[in-house]
């Protein structure tokens, strides 16, 4: 009788070769694209090092170009600006500071220059640049508040708290805001404007507050009035004043001039009788004792 033998057949759990071979190919691929990947990864970082911020990277400038293009190809270019926080900055003004074009090399921008330039722009207090890959520059804007509009020698100019000169465009848009005048104005405008604001009273009848001799204020009211305060005791005369208009409602009546320059007397000037009706108030007419000329709102 015939040894019955088994047969010899594939071993239990053996893969087929042709799914030993493409695992392999597989595994290839993979680590292929694994290291392109750290390689794409090292150049962006590479680029990041090199471009740094400021005024340094002109200098690298040559040496990254090729990366820069390198990158660009692999699709590192800027798609979109995102522009947060604008109210106010021109838009002509803006896209020139911000110095990028769709399709440019997002790693070649310079975040610390465009920064620099947005931030040399009268609106933009501070600025917030940041790139975000693969395509598109962030801006976050925080743009200065004005203040009060400033008259100097018949230019009309919106100022921020510290004193600063914002814009002399678009003044008219701001007719709410406190008028100050005289050349050294803005620098001592937010001291008196924050004293005059506890005393509503008084607030509401301001018509524009005038720099005397770079050292003192008149207060021009909206009836044609002056008021002149003493240099350096502004809040006691402010004071003083207030109870004077709750007691016998003194900037109401018709006075060219109200003194509180001494703080044992109080000085009034009757209104003439050929001063313009309070309507005409704010054609400037001359201030007491020929010291100052307050104008009238800006136009």
């Amino acid at each position: 009788m015939p040894r019955l033998t088994r047969s010899k057949g594939r071993a239990a759990g053996e893969r087929p070769a042709r799914w030993r071979l493409l695992l392999r190919r597989w595994r290839r691929a993979l680590i292929r694209l694994g290291l392109a990947g750290l390689a794409f990864g090292a150049l962006v970082v590479l680029v990041a090092v090199l471009r740094g911020h400021g005024a340094a990277e002109d200098s690298l400038a040559p040496r990254t170009a090729w990366a820069d293009a390198l990158t660009a190809r692999l699709g590192l270019r800027v798609r979109a600006v995102v522009v947060e926080g604008r109210g106010n900055t021109p838009e002509p003004l803006l896209h020139a500071a911000i110095g990028v074009e769709p399709g440019d090399p997002i790693l070649g921008v310079s975040l610390g220059a465009m920064r620099a330039r947005l931030e040399s722009l009268a609106w933009v207090q501070q600025a917030v640049v940041e790139r975000h890959l693969p395509g598109t520059i962030v801006i976050h804007l925080t743009e200065r508040r004005p203040f009060a509009v400033w008259q100097n020698q018949g230019r009309f100019t919106l100022i921020d708290r510290a004193g600063r000169e914002v814009a002399d465009e678009g003044v008219a848009n701001f007719k709410t805001l406190p008028l100050v005048v005289g050349a050294d104005a803005p620098a001592h405008a937010a001291a008196i404007l924050d004293l005059i604001d506890r005393y509503p009273e008084i607030r509401a009848r301001l018509a524009a507050l005038v720099r005397i001799g770079g050292r003192r204020w008149n207060l021009r009211l909206v009836n044609g009035a002056d008021v002149l305060l003493p240099e350096g005791h502004e809040a006691q005369a402010l004071a003083r004043l207030a109870v004077l208009q709750s007691d016998h409602a003194l900037l109401d009546r018709p006075f060219a001039a109200v003194d509180l320059r001494a703080p044992d007397r109080l000085i009034l000037r009757p209104r003439p009788e050929s001063a313009p009706p309070e309507g005409e108030a704010g054609k400037a007419p001359p201030g007491p004792h020929g010291e100052a000329a307050a104008p009238g709102k800006p136009t």
